[in-house]
């Protein structure tokens, strides 16, 4: 297991405090749930390192009845099945009394052992607990309890276990505090980029240097000339919060392009032989990515009317999220490659409209609220159709008035990036922060250790003598042990003193509030 300072010893999470387990009352008898004023643990609370309430609660009738059990408080908390263990072990510390769900696990530690410090070691060694302890081949990741409870974790004597708390809880909280300033700054860089992209298509500029727009006229008669037979002029609708400009005319969509239409729903994979086709993930920021292409499983089939050129943009039609919706990109380049069906393409008369500004409309906040909402749902799924999307309206400035306001906006949009790329490196390096603060903190390398205090091999043998000591004379049937309910838990807590306490200081304070 490698060295420990000296005073520190290795021991079993089981041999740390009292375990315990859950279970779902019946749903089927509603005096266990209508009423009840006892908190019921389930992960779904688990997002927060120490917790103020649950989400659910159950009656005392049901903690008599059912398969639940009353968790003293100041146990820790850890959820041992759901889909977040893919990649996580959520760890609480509940400072109230509680029952669980069937999917967490809670211990109360014994005395000499701060909860505190099992939560942090639940954490500090989580890939540890992911690699060795979650169960394989179940369609819920769940973790294994004999895995668990046998998983060694480094204990100190008490004495340093409270300066080491100390210590991290004062490190975390700064970094904490760190970590909600960048993620406020973030949200408002995104604000930012947001409305200086609103202004840009909302603000005419009215200096005389650029020519006159078309009239809706003009680019009907444009677009027509060069449009395939099923064109005809569609008039745009009004959507709520657009103001029309009295300096730009308002066409719809549908009459800036030559041609619309879905994708191709071929077979794709990434073994396929055939034609490239774009995807949903390649509508990205804008643009179309040709990264992580998929391909037409059937090479003989011909899909060059689907191939994709310079100027041409397309929507995501499908999608179950509304951020995803109707998002764009604009392709930058010809290429013999086609789209999916979950893609409508426009084809845009490129002599009186540029695609970025198409994009930069139609990726406002005003068309993006306007999108989300008149999507259909479907089976979870939101859709668009290409009737939708022409009816669009669009501000149409000249072409070169377009161009001078997209390349403004982009300029912007490039310096939000940047900060937006700061603030990513500065959580990156908070996370690497927090590993290296808790490696140090179970390696006995984040305080001094001090020769007086009683080891934690001594502290070990005592609960263990006092644990054998509290187990009752075998006899030749086990008595059923008596199930402690919720009055005789608050009795108990309301009698027994708290958790062995800590010097109190400014940060604490602050964790506690």
């Amino acid at each position: 297991m490698g060295g420990l300072p000296d005073g520190w010893a290795w021991a079993r999470l089981k041999d740390l405090g009292d375990w315990f387990g859950g279970g779902t009352p019946s749903k089927k008898e509603p005096d266990y749930w209508e009423g009840g004023d006892v908190p019921w643990l389930s992960p779904k609370d688990m997002k927060s390192e120490r917790l103020a309430d649950v989400q659910d609660r159950i009656t005392e009738r049901a903690v008599n009845e059912s398969s639940v059990r009353m968790v003293p408080r100041n146990s820790v908390a850890i959820v041992t099945r759901s889909g977040v263990l893919e990649h996580s072990v959520p760890v609480a510390l509940v400072p109230f009394a509680t029952t669980l769900n069937q999917d967490v696990k809670a211990v109360v530690a014994h005395s000499g052992v701060l909860p505190e410090w099992i939560a942090w070691a639940l954490r500090r060694y989580e890939r540890k607990i992911l690699g060795e302890c979650r169960k394989a081949g179940t369609t819920v990741a769940s973790l294994s309890t004999p895995a668990l409870m046998g998983m060694r974790v480094p204990v100190p004597p008490l004495a340093e276990q409270h300066r080491i708390v100390e210590a991290l809880e004062e490190q975390f909280s700064r970094l904490d505090a760190a970590a909600r300033s960048v993620e406020a700054t973030t949200r408002r860089a995104e604000a930012l980029g947001k409305l200086l992209d609103s202004r840009a298509v909302a603000d005419p500029d009215s200096r005389s240097e650029f020519p006159l727009p078309l009239t809706v006229g003009e680019v009907r008669s444009s677009t027509i000339g060069s449009a395939d037979r099923k064109w005809k002029p569609t008039d745009p609708i009004n959507i709520p919060g657009f103001v029309g400009s009295s300096r730009w005319p308002t066409v719809s969509l549908g009459d800036l392009a030559v041609g619309r239409g879905y994708g191709t729903s071929a077979k794709c994979s990434y073994e396929g032989a055939g034609t490239p086709v774009l995807r949903i993930p390649n509508v990205q920021n804008g643009v179309v990515d040709p990264e992580d292409m998929k391909f037409a499983e059937d090479s003989t089939m011909d899909l060059s009317d689907y191939f994709v050129r310079s100027g041409d943009v397309l929507f995501v039609r499908t999608n179950g999220s509304p951020s995803l919706i109707g998002r764009v990109g604009v392709v930058e380049e010809d290429a013999n490659v086609a789209f999916a069906s979950y893609l409508i393409r426009f084809r845009l008369n490129l002599k009186v409209v540029d695609p970025r500004w198409v994009r930069l409309v139609t990726q406002s906040k005003i068309w993006r609220r306007h999108l989300e909402r008149v999507a259909a749902s479907s089976a979870g799924q939101l859709n668009l159709n290409s009737s939708r999307l022409a009816e669009l309206p669009i501000p149409l400035p000249s072409l070169d008035e377009q161009r001078s306001i997209v390349e403004r906006a982009e300029s912007q949009s490039e310096e939000v990036q940047r900060v937006k790329d700061v603030l990513r490196r500065s959580d990156r390096h908070a996370h690497q922060l927090r590993v290296s603060l808790l490696r140090k903190a179970f390696e006995g390398r984040l305080t001094d250790q001090d020769p007086n205090d009683e080891p934690a091999t001594t502290l070990l043998a005592r609960i263990a003598a006092e644990r054998n000591t509290a187990k009752p004379a075998r006899t030749t049937k086990r008595a059923a042990r008596p199930r402690k309910g919720v009055a005789e838990i608050k009795a108990t807590e309301s009698a027994a003193p708290g958790p062995t306490p800590a010097p109190i200081t400014t940060v604490q304070q602050e964790l506690f509030q």
